[in-house]
């Protein structure tokens, strides 16, 4: 049932002793239960399977996911372990096999769940590569007869006007994550405390809420997706404006992102673009600046939105690498030190830099349209130095590429 304010506040603060419950979830079985799960397929490179869900509308339910790793491939033999990896789609997403069978072919064991109570079309291998096909946006996707509720807004915003959390596409979503990794980690080729999560756009939100709730991760990796989501230019925000002030505060506080990065300790690393229009700049720089523990930063320039840019960044790979495979860590710059005319960024770098840049926007307007420009800045041993940006810059950053072509940025500073 709903949560009180003040009754949620207890609850807060007998989880900060216990860790057992936290709002709507109880993260002590969601951690400690692995869900009862059946195969599918297991003839193909990709397995398909399905796992127990949180109950809705009074009624058991079950999550579809795709599974692969190295010997579900045919690269390893049996009886090999490697680290896991949970991959959390996005607004019209599902479970993608070629997600998976990229993880797969990185090296992990990698699981893949379908959010909105369906199963997206069988597995198709390219016949030159091997490779999944993208299965997200071809053929035909089939509602489970026991699917949770699917991910349309109403289901993500109005849910909150009843008193169950059983209806809340929020909370299953992030359940069902914490499910598919307690089953990850059950699992015999899988290294157990080396697992991480990541997600795009609304996938990124989960990763958000997940990598709050969930402290078995080494990792965490939220492209686009944040918090404060009833604040600025968010799309998302008329959906929550619509509640009246009561539910309004309720959703911001049971499932806005920003309510419960403050208790984020898994090693995070957020992924954004300078313009994105669901993820709004000064949102997701609110969102990084509530997390009290290890975090970086990846802000590009006009990233563009969707499931395979969101996966593409070779960064998410490798900071995933570091925290699961011991890896090299990314450049780690401090926050940018203006005095006189310039702007200096010490930077934390295992290997050597090979650029860095000074990006900034002068325009007003929606974030969204807002045009940037681009300045080279001066790399000597570990300290960057670059040109102040100009008095009329509203938004600026600087990024740091190492020779590995990684890219990390500072904090975005904001004119007062």
């Amino acid at each position: 049932m709903r949560y009180s304010f003040l009754f949620t506040a207890a609850v807060c603060f007998v989880t900060s002793l216990h860790a057992e419950k936290f709002g709507p979830w109880d993260l002590d079985a969601l951690k400690s239960n692995v869900p009862a799960m059946k195969w599918v397929r297991q003839d193909q490179p990709i397995h398909s399977l399905t796992y127990a869900g949180e109950k809705y509308q009074g009624k058991d339910t079950e999550v579809f996911a795709f599974y692969a790793s190295p010997i579900t491939l045919g690269e390893a033999k049996p009886g090999t372990k490697f680290p896991g990896v949970v991959l959390i789609h996005g607004g019209g997403g599902t479970a993608f096999a070629d997600w998976v069978h990229l993880w797969a072919k990185r090296g992990y064991a990698a699981i893949a769940m379908d959010l909105n109570g369906s199963r997206p079309p069988e597995v198709e291998l390219d016949p030159k590569t091997g490779m999944a096909i993208g299965n997200g946006h071809r053929g035909v996707r089939t509602r489970l007869p026991n699917g949770g509720p699917a991910h349309g807004h109403p289901e993500k915003f109005d849910c909150i006007l009843t008193p169950d959390t059983s209806d809340d596409w929020p909370f299953h979503a992030a359940a069902s994550v914490m499910r598919a990794h307690s089953l990850l980690r059950s699992l015999p080729e899988v290294e157990a405390e080396h697992t991480a999560v990541t997600g795009i756009s609304w996938g990124g939100y989960t990763t958000c809420l997940v990598a709050s709730l969930d402290d078995r991760f080494k990792a965490a990796v939220p492209v686009y997706g944040c918090g404060f989501l009833h604040e600025g230019e968010s799309v998302q925000k008329p959906s929550i404006d619509k509640l009246d002030a009561e539910h309004r505060a309720l959703w911001v506080k049971e499932y806005d992102p920003g309510s419960l990065l403050p208790r984020c300790r898994v090693p995070i690393l957020f992924v954004n673009g300078t313009n994105d229009v669901h993820y709004v700049l000064d949102s997701y720089m609110k969102s990084y600046n509530v997390v009290p523990g290890e975090k970086h930063i990846r802000i590009q320039v006009k990233m563009p939105h969707g499931h395979p840019p969101g996966w593409a960044p070779q960064e998410i790979g490798l900071f995933i690498d570091s925290k699961c495979r011991g890896g090299d860590s990314l450049p780690n710059p401090a926050a940018p030190v203006v005095s006189g005319e310039k702007v200096t960024v010490s930077c934390e770098s295992k290997l050597p830099l090979k650029k860095a840049e000074l990006n900034y926007t002068t325009d007003t307007g929606l974030r969204s349209k807002r045009e940037w420009k681009t300045v080279p800045a001066t790399i000597e041993g570990r300290t960057i130095t670059a040109p102040k940006p100009p008095a009329e810059a509203n938004t600026w950053y600087l990024s740091v590429t190492d020779d590995r072509d990684a890219m990390v940025s500072t904090v975005v500073e904001f004119a007062k």
